[in-house]
């Protein structure tokens, strides 16, 4: 797959789970109603695949003037923190969303789901086996051989519900006993060959400490939680589309009328240069390949915050994309895109020099401060100007440079005239380099005749450059993140693991750089744009003493470029 900058709008792909709620309201079903929820499970950090789908969940309620409820799907104590349940509620609530007093667990099930795992006993469909999981999983059979029916499955009524007592009174070790639907062991469909519904656990729970050591599956929790908070769509990712039917044989047995949550299936996000298993991130977090889940070059919404992104940039991103019924992958160059464009509306301008060189120029007037009117954002003229002093002497970037350039260089070079943008017109005099050969300043001369960077006798320069005053600034830190990795699909090499492929220069630290005194009161994930370089924001690590910045992307996607090398 070859990476191109996506120049153009992208095409817009039908929702097909609107239209087939558009019918169902044409239709009457659920007397009008169209409640949404979204089901994390708090074993990790949201990424921008959670990111589609919440803005999929509450957009589509928002839409048909409907509800969604935010649930945590807890059922697995050993994995799920409360640290997560807190960074998933702020992630949602950053994108823009609220879930009202809709908060649901469901852990607030576990009395209702235990009473229904009995009910499902009494009426003899489901059952106690005490075979280890790799017999259970040897029986399961293939997709075209059925399965072998377990020795426990025609255990009496009377003996499955003391098993199961005694499982929730924690007489068994976990792996011992778990509880198994009974359904049909030469079905097609794999789950639904008697799948486990309960476990023994004995981990205590974030919310319900240790009342409980046997634990609902997630198939078994999902559905019903569904029903009884009177989900319409339950609208889930590509990969439950099998799970389905075994979604609709529980709520056969539980539901007493015509309602029935209905599961929707959808393509997940799949991004180029990115991994988005949470086992995955987990690993480069736990390994400390990153600085946690909220490494600016992690997908996660945090990390993204943190770099820069805005909930309005993501939410774009995720209308663009679409919602389909096909897996695929998506261009990382088309979230970046949406970023930039975001910014680029509403981010204030500075100037900034990250790698500086002085530039002394000897016919100023020493100790003068000049204020020269700048232009905070020509997207938005209401923005206003803002006053950027200058002085005698200045930083430019290095790069701005070359003591013998080659011909289509058009920046400083000796004996050559440039502009300085809001500024003077200047010329390169004198290049001074210390005892290693390497430049440390450079002497010119301006033309207080240009003034605002034109010209009374018309002369026309051909480069233009950024710069920020030696002694009027702000000195920071400022961290340049790349993509972290440098394959497409790092995690789809079967034979090699996906940290192999790893960008080694997926952040570089530059410590001394220096930002027009503008900044001086920013605050922690203010966007900028600095001229000429990038998007920049505020890093939390920032301090009175220093402030530290985040490139969040660059002016333009240099990575095709790079690829092309």
């Amino acid at each position: 797959m070859s990476e191109k900058t996506p120049e153009k709008e992208p095409v817009v792909k039908k929702n097909f789970i609107h239209q087939i709620i558009e019918e169902e309201l044409k239709e009457g079903k659920n007397d009008g109603r169209v409640h949404t929820r979204f089901p994390p499970e708090p074993n990790g950090y949201l990424h921008i695949g959670h990111a589609k789908s919440i803005c999929l969940n509450f957009g589509t309620a928002q839409k048909f003037n409907g509800l969604t409820n935010l649930r945590f799907d807890d059922t697995n104590p050993s994995k799920e923190e409360t640290e997560y349940v807190d960074s998933i509620k702020e992630d949602v609530r950053w994108l823009g969303f609220d879930w009202g007093d809709r908060e649901f667990y469901a852990s607030d099930y576990f009395d209702k789901l235990f009473d229904f795992a009995v009910k499902l006993i009494q009426e003899g469909k489901a059952y106690v086996d005490d075979q280890d999981a790799e017999t259970i999983s040897s029986q399961k059979g293939t997709p075209t051989r059925p399965g072998v029916e377990s020795p426990c499955r025609n255990r009496s009524v009377e003996e499955n519900l003391d098993l199961f007592m005694r499982m929730k009174a924690g007489e068994f070790k976990e792996g011992e006993h778990v509880l198994r639907a009974k359904i049909d062991m030469a079905s097609p469909n794999m789950h639904m060959r008697d799948p486990i519904i309960y476990r023994v656990m004995h981990a205590p729970h974030h919310r319900t400490g240790t009342k409980w050591c046997i634990y609902p599956m997630y198939d078994f929790a999902h559905g019903q939680s569904d029903y009884w908070e009177g989900i319409t769509h339950s609208v889930c990712t590509l990969e439950f589309e099998v799970h389905r039917p075994l979604y609709n044989w529980f709520i056969d047995q539980l539901k007493d009328g015509e309602y029935r949550p209905r599961q929707i299936e959808f393509a997940r996000l799949n991004l180029t240069y990115t991994v988005m298993s949470k086992r995955k991130l987990l690993e480069l977090v736990k390994d400390k390949h990153v600085n946690g889940w909220d490494d600016p070059r992690m997908p996660t919404i945090s990390g993204l915050r943190r770099r820069g992104y805005t909930p309005e940039s993501i939410r774009n991103f995720a209308e663009r994309i679409g919602v389909t019924k096909v897996d695929g992958i998506i261009d990382v160059a088309l979230l970046e895109h949406s970023v930039r464009e975001d910014l680029n509306k509403k981010a204030q301008r500075v100037m900034g020099v990250l790698n500086p060189l002085k530039v002394v120029i000897t016919n100023y007037p020493e100790g003068q401060v000049e204020e020269m009117e700048a232009i905070n954002n020509p997207e938005n003229p209401d923005a206003g100007t803002r006053s950027v002093p200058f002085t005698k002497e200045i930083y430019i970037e290095r790069d701005d440079f070359m003591e013998e350039p080659p011909r289509k260089f058009f920046r400083l070079a000796p004996g050559r005239e440039v502009r300085l943008r809001y500024a003077y017109y200047i010329t390169c005099n004198d290049v001074i380099k210390d005892e290693n050969g390497e430049i440390t300043e450079l002497h010119c001369t301006y033309d207080p005749e240009t003034k605002g960077g034109n010209s009374p006798d018309g002369r026309k320069v051909k480069a233009t450059l950024h710069w920020v005053s030696a002694t009027e600034n702000v000195e920071a830190e400022v961290r340049l993140y790349d993509r972290l990795f440098l394959d497409e699909e790092p995690d789809g090499h079967k034979d090699r693991d996906f940290k192999e492929f790893m960008n080694p220069d997926s952040l570089t630290v530059l410590n001394t750089c220096y930002i027009e005194p503008f900044v001086k009161q920013a605050k922690a994930l203010d966007s900028f744009q600095f001229e000429r370089l990038g998007y920049f924001n505020v890093d939390l690590d920032s301090t009175d003493q220093k402030l530290v910045f985040n490139r969040t992307a660059q002016l333009r996607d240099n990575w095709s470029k790079i690829k092309g090398k």
